[in-house]
């Protein structure tokens, strides 16, 4: 374990045991690449929290996407709210069987399955800060060169 979070995981989606998760956060960030986006999963943020995807595009815009497996997953999980400090957009993530009235309505919305994502309501812009968009950036090249390291060097 590091400061960055576990290495050992390379950078594989978490939720073995939850195929209905699993298959959403594999939509999502499919529909975040296909933008052009680099994507990472479980990204720890500075207040403690790991986000569930966290995207940066050529523009440096950091979005981070919150995957919601059901009703209960929702309603027993209310931290989302600690997310919006370190990104510029924020999207929920959910299957489209899930009931989407339950979910705030000023934030973004990506309906998804295992193959893919669709934006169904775009997040508002709210653009971070200098020095967080900085700490944010060199986390998550952090992470990625950790992740890339379980890959190339056995050794380690």
């Amino acid at each position: 374990m590091t400061a960055d979070g576990p290495t050992e995981r390379a950078g594989a989606l978490p939720l073995a045991g939850d195929a209905i998760a699993a298959g959403i956060w594999r939509g999502a960030a499919r529909r975040l690449i296909d933008a052009d986006q680099a994507v990472l999963a479980e990204l720890p943020l500075g207040n403690g929290r790991r986000a569930d995807l966290v995207a940066i595009d050529r523009a440096a815009t950091i979005t981070i996407v919150e995957v919601k497996s059901g009703r209960a997953d929702f309603v027993a999980d209310r931290k989302w709210q600690a997310y919006l400090g370190f990104c510029d957009r924020f999207y929920f993530a959910v299957d489209r069987d899930f009931p989407v009235a339950l979910l705030p309505a000023g934030e973004g919305l990506i309906v998804a399955d295992r193959f893919a994502g669709e934006i169904v309501r775009e997040a508002p812009l709210r653009p971070l800060g200098a020095a967080r968009r900085k700490a944010m950036q060199l986390r998550f090249a952090r992470l990625a060169a950790t992740r890339l390291r379980a890959f190339t060097d056995w050794d380690v």
